[in-house]
């Protein structure tokens, strides 16, 4: 839902604490306790039509991460499974910087539109694909337009909110995911079985135009506020990070068969591997990947809280395929907890009193995080009661929650006005480049030891996602500014 931006000069750490950031927004200046809340008259439409925006992203996520494990078989795609969740997050690497600049100077509608249309044609490609080469290019597509929608939408969280309302704004934008988290999964699995996979793509797109409709007023009352330059290394170095994750995804598919071919395998990563370390941090705040105090650190934070969750989810249904004979439809409505106790998460952390610290908040989450992950390498060993899974992926959808719409507040915090969309698309572009560059690292190794084992394959590939979340608390330990500033 996270550097780089658009315009010439990169988005600045503030000097002052986030209790004395100046309001993104004027109205925050006069804002108090006593504010209205986001669906009072004021903010009935934006809450409504940011709410139908994430439901479509929800929607999407759910059915599609549900119905990849048949997707992947029917077009023998098993190899390079990860890249079909990896490409999207690396294209949308791109469009993300793009976003950032082009939504502060113009407002968030141009990229907001754009975005929805090219998500919906990726949806379209996706749909009618004969290989999974095909698949690949439109979930490409979809990743490009997602990661303009979703920057946008973040500009009108800070645009259209008062500073005291933008928690439970981002709580509404979690609170989409809850009817998809429901009905989703299940909804795919039986459009699956009745009509087949491609229509759970091809279904979607009617609902991108509908989402968009119902935002498009508020949108007119977003004006812009200057010009739009791009910065066209910033843009080289995106394009470079973003070819090197997909570098690294297609390695799964190319196999080791000779000694020539393991030369240029060999070559392959480490040229994708050196591009990737090497453009993402161009692309960040200075100190991002160092997780350095302040603005770095809840940037880098939000990085690894959303790989480890990623990076669990992603096999979790194709395990329970593989490992314990699940259907698509029950394996998805797991699913459907994961997304119920995020809202959950996100709802404490905007309204329980005891949890007013952000730090304390977001420490919270990546620590339910990582007892949340570890419960679900039992999916891997069917002597183990599903229970099991189902409990520790509630809990990490808890965290998830707590963490992610936290880590979200704090990023505005630390924002100047008119720096929220380059912020936000700092946030959103090292989101994307963790997850699809753990997607793509994961994915080599899962297909390496696939064809040892499979149990070692999907422990190797949890184990993994625990260690991330593991990391995530570590870094949360550096959220507060460094002293004097």
């Amino acid at each position: 839902m996270p550097e780089p931006t658009n315009t010439s000069k990169p988005p600045r750490t503030s000097a002052l604490p986030p209790e004395a950031q100046p309001s993104a927004n004027p109205a925050s200046a006069a804002a108090g306790p006593t504010a209205p809340g986001v669906f009072s008259r004021a903010y009935r439409t934006t809450s409504a039509g940011l709410f139908s925006l994430a439901f479509l992203f929800a929607f999407e996520a759910l059915a599609v991460a549900t119905v990849m494990p048949v997707v992947a078989r029917d077009l023998d795609g098993l190899s390079i499974y990860a890249l079909a969740f990896g490409a999207p997050m690396a294209l949308s690497v791109v469009s993300i910087g793009l976003g950032g600049g082009w939504s502060d100077a113009r407002g968030p509608a141009p990229a907001l539109r754009l975005g929805v249309l090219l998500f919906a044609a990726g949806l379209v490609v996706a749909a009618l694909a004969p290989t999974m080469g095909m698949l690949l290019l439109g979930r490409g597509l979809q990743g490009f337009g997602a990661g303009l929608a979703g920057v946008a939408m973040y500009v009108v969280v800070a645009r259209a909110y008062p500073a005291v309302l933008r928690p439970q704004a981002f709580t509404i934008l979690t609170s989409g995911w809850v009817l998809p988290g429901i009905i989703g999964p299940v909804l795919a699995g039986l459009i699956n079985d009745a009509l087949g996979w491609r229509w759970v793509f091809g279904l979607a797109p009617v609902l991108a135009v509908l989402a968009y409709a119902a935002l498009e007023p508020v949108l007119r009352r977003i004006g812009s506020s200057g010009s739009w330059r791009v910065s066209t290394a910033k843009l080289l170095w995106s394009l470079a990070a973003a070819g090197g994750i997909l570098g690294l995804g297609s390695i799964g598919s190319l196999g080791t068969d000779g000694t020539g071919t393991a030369g240029w395998i060999l070559l392959l990563a480490g040229v994708s591997a050196a591009t990737v370390l090497i453009g993402g941090p161009q692309l960040l705040p200075h100190g991002t990947w160092t997780v350095r105090r302040g603005l770095p650190a809840v940037i880098a934070s939000r990085g690894f809280v959303g790989a480890a969750f990623v990076g669990a989810e992603t096999y979790l249904p194709l395990a329970l395929v593989e490992q314990r004979g699940f259907s698509p439809t029950q394996a998805g409505a797991l699913l459907s907890v994961s997304a119920l106790s995020w809202f959950a998460g996100s709802w404490l952390a905007a309204n329980l009193p005891a949890l007013r610290s952000k730090v304390l908040r977001a420490r919270l989450g990546a620590l339910l995080l990582a007892i949340g992950v570890a419960p679900v390498l039992a999916s891997v060993y069917p002597q183990l009661h599903v229970s099991i899974v189902v409990a520790g992926w509630a809990v990490a959808g808890l965290g998830i929650g707590m963490g992610f719409s936290t880590l979200s507040v704090l990023l505005l915090d630390f924002s100047r006005a008119g720096e929220e969309g380059a912020n936000s698309s700092a946030l959103q572009i090292n989101d994307n480049l963790v997850q699809s560059l753990w997607l793509a690292v994961s994915g080599i190794g899962f297909s390496a030891l696939l064809a040892v084992s499979h149990v070692q394959a999907f422990t190797a590939v949890f184990c993994g996602a625990l260690a991330l979340a593991l990391a995530a608390l570590a870094a949360t330990g550096r959220l507060q500014p460094p002293r004097g500033r």
